[in-house]
């Protein structure tokens, strides 16, 4: 596995190291050891998966806050997405700051969300299909969420946004009070 950091500090790209011959390739998509040697969790308690019909689908910007923030291991198995980590942690040396990442069933990268950072994707291709395994268990009345499109982050999602959840689309703006 290749390791690569993004502009937020402890979002890492993971770019897996396929071993192929003539039936196909295989390949390690996850190892606990290399995640503990980068400071991250490796115990997962959920994985979750979502399918998304139309080029243009937005989700995000969500999180959940303490005591059930949760780390994402975020994997496209169909289509291609752009994947975005907004890091919402006040005492982070890249608080405000944002990663986006293509992931596609062609490059087979992961992305690594770290706890208490906004994520959200917009499709880039018809019928997608994605993969999150999520460090704790999804808690309704701690899932917080920022505007896919506020302008405090000025976030350049790279193609147009033609379906959105009411729930997405009706998150607040940043109001420049601590994301809690």
């Amino acid at each position: 596995m290749k390791w690569t950091p993004t502009e937020v500090d402890g979002c890492w790209i993971i770019d897996i190291a396929p071993f192929t011959d003539d039936r196909g390739f295989f390949a390690r998509t996850f190892d606990a050891k290399e995640f503990a040697e980068h400071g991250l969790s490796t115990q997962f308690v959920q994985a979750n998966m979502s399918t998304n019909h139309a080029k243009g689908t937005i989700r995000g910007m969500h999180r959940q806050i303490a005591p059930s923030a949760e780390g994402k291991l975020v994997t496209c198995h169909k289509g291609t997405i752009v994947d975005c980590c907004l890091d919402l942690r006040e005492d982070s040396p890249t608080y405000g700051s944002h990663a986006m990442v293509e992931l596609s069933e062609e490059n087979h990268r992961a992305l690594w969300i770290p706890a208490n950072c906004g994520h959200g994707y917009l499709t880039m291709s018809d019928d997608t299909l994605v993969t999150y395994q999520v460090s704790d268990w999804y808690a309704p009345e701690l899932e917080r969420g920022q505007r896919w499109d506020d302008p405090a982050f000025n976030l350049q999602w790279p193609g147009e946004v033609t379906v959105i959840s009411d729930k997405d689309r009706n998150w607040p703006d940043w109001d420049g009070k601590p994301f809690a």
